[in-house]
């Protein structure tokens, strides 16, 4: 009896894992997202600190974004992963309970992905708060706006307009980042890839398919982005 082939196992028919497959990469698209706004949180405020605080809130996010550029996203993954192990296992025996204790898989790889991420949402943000020119601040100012008002109807929007190409690298890298996080038990693409391969001893066919699905995600993905900075850019197009 032949094996199945690449269209069989990637079918939805009898010996087709392409539910699996697809569910799997809805996992990495959610992990990715969900690590992607917690790394613009993140970024947001190191930008802030940056730019706006004081000598010892910018040493802190200098030191934050040189030491997470610096070191493996696979190890930090590990670190939030046993790391919080570590703190909420004895933090459970001291309240009387019993057992092993960690962040669920997914929380743990949202979390340190979305570390890994905020030190490059940092730096791009920051560099698009520099990018605004100084004469738009100054007549929200001249104009009497308030902070609030200022940050949304003037900063916010500028600030995004110039850190757009950089926010698309950075979801870039969070989209593969998610690839590190089967460590965790997390079924994601990659994950999923690696049990259909294990299950039907056809590795190509499943590391192939899992190629597939991260290039589509990847091409949708940088298609809507670049469609949100043509969006952004409305108006200073030069013939």
């Amino acid at each position: 009896m032949n094996p199945p082939g690449f269209l069989d196992l990637m079918g939805f028919g009898p010996q087709g894992w392409g539910a699996a497959m697809l569910l799997a990469a809805l996992v990495t698209l959610a992990v990715a997202l969900s690590g992607f706004l917690v790394g613009l949180a993140i970024g947001a405020l190191g930008a802030w600190a940056k730019l706006g605080g004081g000598r010892l809130l910018r040493t802190l996010a200098d030191a934050y974004t040189t030491m997470l550029r610096g070191i493996p996203e696979l190890l930090v993954i590990y670190l939030f992963y046993f790391g919080s192990s570590a703190i909420l296992t004895p933090l459970a025996h001291l309240l009387g309970a019993g057992g092993f204790f960690s962040l669920p898989g997914f929380l743990a790889g949202t979390l340190a992905v979305g570390v890994i991420c905020g030190a490059y949402h940092t730096e791009v943000l920051r560099g698009a708060f520099r990018a605004v020119p100084a004469g738009e601040i100054e007549a929200a100012l001249a104009a009497g706006m308030p902070r609030l008002l200022r940050l949304r109807r003037i900063v916010a929007p500028l600030v995004l307009r110039h850190a757009l190409p950089g926010l698309g690298n950075v979801w870039q890298i969070v989209l593969k980042d998610t690839a590190l996080i089967s460590v965790t038990g997390v079924v994601e693409l990659m994950r999923q890839a690696q049990i259909g391969a294990g299950s039907t001893r056809q590795p190509f066919s499943f590391f192939l398919g899992a190629a597939i699905l991260y290039l589509v995600i990847s091409s949708l993905s940088g298609w809507g982005l670049r469609r949100a900075e043509r969006h952004a850019l409305r108006g200073l197009r030069r013939g």
